[in-house]
This record gives C-alpha cells, structure tokens and sequence, in this order.
C-alpha cells in the first residue's frame, strides 16, 4: 500500500466551510486505487492528528499552466466535505480537520461499507438500496427514523417513482421479529391512476366498487364543498344547510336534552340526508302571513307555525305553505342549492358516498375497512384505488379518509395515555399514508376544490408524527405541492427531475444540502436518486433495489402496438361500463 500511496500525489489547495478544492497532477495515477472516480465518488483526506476527512466529489476542471516553456495540466477536484473518521468512528460534519491537511486518496470501498454499518444498530437497519458507484455497498438507513418522519419521494415520469414506493412497502411488509404470518406494519396508500394491485396481490384493495364511505361524517367544510355552491357565497344556504343538519342530528339522536344541545355541525353522528333535502324544500317553499309568522299545514291537516319546537316535522314530508306573502322569507332563494342537493344525491357516480350503504355503514366498520383489520381477512397494505372517483369530489374523498384516519391516531393516543400515562410509546399500532402524484390533491393552488384535502393533509404533516401517523408523498411536479407539507418532509428521495421549476424547488426544501451535486438530478438513470435526510448517514446517490411484483405503471408501447393488425373496439361493453 505504501508504493500505491506515493503514486497518489494529489493535494489540497484550498479548505473551505462547506468544501474542499484538490489539486491531482496525473488523474490516471489516481485512478490506480480502488474506487474509479466520477461525479460522487468518496475522497478520503488525512490530517496530521490521524483524522480521516471523508469527501465527495462534487466536480472536476482542468487547470492548464505552463512550466519554463512546457505546458503543465493540473486536474482540479472539488469536494463536499461529509463528516470526519476518528479513532475507527464515523462522525457527520467535516469542521474538525486540521489544517494542512496531509494526503488525499480515493476511499476504499470497505471504507464506505464500514461507515454505513457501523453507523446504526442491527435492530434499526432497513436496507432498500445500494451505491449507485458501486451496487456491492448496500445502504442500510435507520428505518425508525425513515418511517417516523415524513418521506418525499420526488422524480420526473419514468425515473422510477411507483417502483421504489413498492419496494419500499414490500420491504417493510416482509421484515419480522420472529415466526408469524403479518407483522404490524400498517400502509395506506392512495392510488390515483389504478397502479399498485399488481404490486399488492394480497393487499386490502378498495376501489369504486367496494369503497363506502359515510357522508354523515364529513366535515362542515367539506359538507358545504360538496352541496354548496361556495363561489356565490350565499349565506342563505350555509345557514339553512348548517340548522337542517345540526337539527336533524338532534332529532336522530338518543340521549338526553344536554346531551342533544351540545350536538354541533361537526359532530360525527348520523343525519338523514333525504330528511335534509325534504327541510330545504320546506324552507325554500315558505311565505310569511300578516302576523309575520311562517304558517305551515301537514297531510292530516294539523295547522303549525314556524318556531324551534315544530322545526322537526319539516323533516317528514312536504308541507303546504299557508303563508300569503313571500316577502322577507326564504321563498325561492334556496332553488339552486335544492337543485344542487337533488342532483348529488341521485348521481349514481356519488352511491360509494351518498347511497343507501353510506346510510347504513358504522363507525367501526368504517375504520375496520381503512386500515386493513377486517374481519374475515387482516392485511399490512390497504389499496385505497381512486381512479373510479369522480374528480369533482377527488378532493372531499382524500380529505375524509386522511381526517378519520388522522383521528384514529389522535384518539388512540389519548387512551394510551390515560390507561397509563407513563406510556413513552403513545401509538403501537403507527400507520403511514402513501399519497402517490400528490400534486393532484394538495397543489399550491389556493382553489376551494382543494382546500379540504390540503387542509386535511396539511394538519397530518404538522402534527401526524406526535400521534403515529405519518406521511411519504410521491410526486413528479413537487412544485406544485403544497409547501407546508413538503417542508415537514425529513427524508427525500430525489429521482431524475427534468424541470428547472421542480429542482429549485427540491433544492431549496432540502434539509440536507449536497452543494452542486444536486444538479446531477436531471442526468440520474431510472432507479437512481439522492437518498438524503435524517435516517441516512451520509446524503448518497443511490441505486433503488427492484420490486419483487412491479406496480403496472410501465409505458404503453405505442409503436409496437400501432405496428399490430387493426383491432376491434367493443363499444357497447365500454358503454355498459361507462353507465354504470
């Protein structure tokens, strides 16, 4: 070793905080040790105290000169410092060197490998790729630290975003502390274009024709999202809506007068929605008689006016208004909003939302479903496939799902906590939410179509982490994601990103910066990125490992197919499923 060190002639020039300038007047000499150099290979640097300064190569220039006559080519290496070798222990930082440092040489490939093992305890290695430089060195991360925080998972179409979430899932799913059929991983993921049940086979699907969801538990803002026309901003229909629903769960409620007045328009109880509309009309029908009073007559004939103790027979059925006068009531105002209500409910698009087994499904049934514990079948992974949701309600759907199971954890701490309030661990069971091209339901956009998912959403990456809940986004247009979300990401991985848009913005949210490196982002091959964050010890270009059952999200092969025999269309099977 010592013949192949005095080969290594390279020197340091120039120390600075964040980097390290390397002069190396014959590069093929350099070569000679065991790392093959480029754009991201490892330098290790010595100083006079035994201190390994570990480096990596950020990029190279020429620097021609001339010597009595002759020109002289000095290649110019500059280095991002990542942390200090002492005493056999890895140490992230590189402040500590001592200046002159001594001797630089590439870093042995069991070098590296040394510093990602030593750097974490057996118990917390969760490994899903390798070095891109070098595919022997595997990176283990630490998988509380990874899965604790949020994850951003970010690349262009094709850099392979889908195939690493699925390797990771996969992963994650098969590692266990003994002999039993589930571990107690627990993944919901939001599946847009239809692509993980392939990846999935034995995964808790739901997708438009099984998904039943209880539209008595959305909330205020996505109830009025859903049947309210916002822009016009009609403060008849918000007060009108919001007393039929607080009434109608009064009156459908069993406990006592206290009880019944502390019901608000949040509460997550049961209302009859065709109850609502049949008020609405009631309402919209009203006119007022010469004592002002809002006279109504039922089908048996009985006689009432208007007041809070007869407001639930508006309810029943349709009454005949024996008012004179329309002036200073509601009659006709509510028209659009009861067209609105009418329309949604008989919209055979909305029946996994609105239809009869909305009405009928439980609270417990309903969190049985989402998070995998069945009765006749449990599963780590639900596949929660939207593509057969209507987009105009894309967003209430995303918002009410992510809310009950943010709610989960919340509650689930809360008696954790009381039954022993000593308890450090205040979720056993966590739950990460996988929310694949997230752009589409948390854009930056400040439309009201998207404030309940981003509301939803955005209140899981503030405080998700504190009750067990947290997040991994995949995205191929990060820019346009809400940046209160993507800023409580703590670990990235930076695919191939093509648009200069999408790579300020990753730059910029970085917690973890790799100086210029970050710019190799747009020429990483498919299955590559920049693994950074808090679980990894060292910021690393690495290789994701392939997926054992690959998501179906390859590219249709346009060419070859057009190249094929015209084939048939059968419109009619297409229509029948269309309809539906």
């Amino acid at each position: 070793m010592a013949e192949l060190n005095n080969t290594l002639n390279a020197e340091v020039i120039s120390v600075f905080p964040n980097k390290v300038k390397i002069s190396v007047p014959d590069l093929n000499a350099f070569k000679l040790a065991e790392e093959h150099l480029k754009v991201g290979s490892y330098l290790r640097i010595c100083d006079s105290e035994d201190v390994i300064l570990l480096a990596i190569i950020e990029n190279f220039s020429i620097e021609v000169s001339e010597k009595n006559g002759i020109p002289n080519r000095n290649y110019i290496l500059e280095a991002n410092p990542l942390g200090v070798i002492r005493d056999g222990v890895f140490e992230r930082g590189g402040d500590s060197i001592a200046i002159p440092p001594k001797k630089v040489e590439p870093a042995k490939i069991e070098e590296i490998a040394t510093i990602f093992e030593d750097s974490l305890k057996s118990e917390e290695k969760f490994t899903f790729c390798s070095l891109s430089s070098n595919q022997e060195i595997k990176i283990p991360i630490n998988g509380n630290k990874f899965f604790n925080k949020h994850i951003a998972i970010v690349g262009s179409t094709g850099s392979g975003k889908s195939h690493t979430l699925a390797t990771i899932i996969q992963k994650a799913v098969s590692i266990k502390n003994g002999e039993f059929a589930l571990n107690n991983s627990h993944t919901v993921i939001f599946d847009i274009h239809s692509e993980y049940k392939s990846a999935f086979p034995t995964a808790n699907l739901i997708d438009i024709k099984n998904l039943v969801l209880p539209y008595w538990m959305l909330n205020s803002d996505e109830l009025e999202e859903l049947f309210l026309d916002t822009e016009a901003n009609d403060h008849n229909q918000r007060n009108v809506f919001k007393e039929a629903i607080v009434n109608n769960r009064r009156l459908k409620f069993i406990g006592s007068a206290e009880e019944k007045s502390k019901l608000h328009y949040d509460s997550p109880l049961f209302f009859d929605l065709k109850e609502i509309t049949q008020y609405v009309e009631n309402r919209n029908n009203e006119k007022k008689d010469k004592s002002n009073n809002i006279p109504w007559e039922n089908s048996a004939g009985e006689l009432f006016n208007f007041e809070e103790e007869t407001i639930p027979k508006l309810f029943i059925e349709k009454l005949t208004s024996k008012g004179t006068s329309a002036t200073g009531s509601l009659n006709g105002k509510l028209i659009n909003f009861l067209n609105r209500l009418e329309n949604k409910i008989h919209d055979n698009r909305y029946d996994f939302l609105l239809g009869k087994k909305s009405e009928e499904i439980t609270f417990e049934e309903t969190l049985k479903q989402l998070l995998g514990y069945k009765d006749d079948e449990k599963s780590n992974v639900t596949v929660i496939d939207l593509s057969g949701v209507p987009f105009e309600v894309l967003s209430i759907t995303v918002s009410l799902i992510s809310r009950i199971l943010f709610d989960y954890g919340y509650f689930y701490k809360r008696l954790r906590s009381e039954k022993d309030p000593n308890e450090k661990i205040n979720n056993d069971i966590p739950l990460l939410l996988v929310y694949e091209e997230a752009h589409k339901y948390v854009p930056t956009s400040d439309l009201v179509k998207y404030r309940a998912s981003k509301n939803s959403i955005e209140r899981i990456a503030k405080e998700g982490r504190k009750y067990g809940v947290t997040l991994m986004l995949a995205s191929q247009r990060p820019s346009e994601i809400s940046e209160t979300i993507f800023s409580q990401c703590n670990n990235f991985i930076a695919m191939r990103l093509t648009n200069p848009n999408d790579q300020n913005y990753v730059k910029k949210l970085l917690p973890d910066t790799l100086g210029n490196l970050i710019d190799k982002m747009p020429s990483l091959k498919a299955g590559e990125a920049l693994l950074i964050g808090e679980s990894v010890v060292l910021p690393s270009i690495v290789q994701i490992d392939k997926c054992k059952m690959p998501p179906s999200s390859n590219d249709i092969p346009y060419w070859e197919l057009w190249k094929d025999e015209w084939k048939d269309l059968d419109i009619d099977v297409i229509k029948k499923e269309w309809y539906k």
